[in-house]
């Protein structure tokens, strides 16, 4: 659990500047195009104990997700459907000023724009979560712990949330009359999601638009806004963070830059699951 300052990364003016002036050249201080995403990782499996996890490393930024499967009733509003829970918590070892606490608004936020895009997309297909309607059902409990804030952590926890997600297969049932047998040691084919979705983040600084901001430029960017994607190309999800603001104009260049960004996170997802 934690307590994050609004603004976990004071960056000197003299940064800044350098931030600036190299964006005027067209290229970034990490040697970035405007366009371009850092290096990601995907690593399946990674806690053991949970029914399914991966690790996202996404340039210096790092994120565990894991998702565990509870058997309980269904809502009385939703008889025929399973529960998706997701959680994220910003460590205090991911940073230096992330202090012990419980989850304050950054990490809320987190956890409902993930959940979001999650569910409204459809990709997590509840049905599938159902043992006997109206009786019991599984709840996917969805945890994302932030390892190494290195900005854009959003990217990071919705990939990390998808690859646990697919990661996870639901145990074997037996269903005799109204008893249940879960087996828990033999697992399915069956996985709590559909298709995958990404989230991809552009970041505006100064006149200058970026796509997967570093915390350096996060920490001096006027405004953020985040787009969710499937696979088709369906936007599923936005979300605009900071006190600055965009134009039209400004609005369609980001979903731009950022659809076009979307197709490296689900080359990468590719690359470890079958989707």
């Amino acid at each position: 659990m934690s307590i994050t300052p609004s603004n976990q990364n004071i960056t000197s003016l003299l940064k800044k500047e350098s931030i600036l002036n190299a964006l005027e050249r067209g290229i970034r201080l990490d040697g970035r195009k405007n366009s371009d995403y850092r290096p990601i990782s995907i690593t399946l499996n990674y806690a053991k104990k949970a029914e399914g996890s991966a690790l996202v490393k996404l340039g210096d930024t790092m994120v565990l997700a894991g998702v565990k499967l509870e058997e309980e009733e269904p809502f009385p509003d939703t008889p025929n459907q399973g529960n998706l829970v997701v959680n994220v918590e910003l460590l205090p070892l991911a940073y230096e000023t992330f202090e012990p606490g419980p989850p304050d608004e950054n990490a809320i936020e987190l956890a409902r724009v993930v959940d979001r895009s999650l569910r409204d997309s459809k990709a997590v297909d509840l049905s599938k979560l159902v043992i006997i309607p109206g009786k019991k059902v599984w709840t996917a409990w969805v945890d994302v712990y932030v390892l190494d804030y290195g900005g854009n952590v959003l990217d990071a926890c919705t990939l990390a949330a998808v690859a646990a997600l697919y990661n996870t297969k639901l145990p074997k049932v037996e269903i005799e009359g109204d008893n249940v047998k879960i087996i828990k040691e033999e697992k399915t084919d069956v996985t709590p999601i559909s298709y995958p979705v990404v989230t991809v983040t552009v970041a505006k600084i100064g006149k200058y638009l970026v796509v997967d901001p570093s915390l350096d430029e996060e920490s001096i960017a006027d405004v953020k806004i985040s787009f969710s994607y499937v696979q088709d190309g369906r936007i599923v999800g936005m979300q605009k963070s900071n006190f600055g603001s965009l134009s039209l104009q400004e609005v369609d260049v980001a979903e731009s830059l950022a659809r076009s960004a979307s197709q490296k996170l689900f080359e990468e997802l590719k690359k470890q699951i079958s989707m």
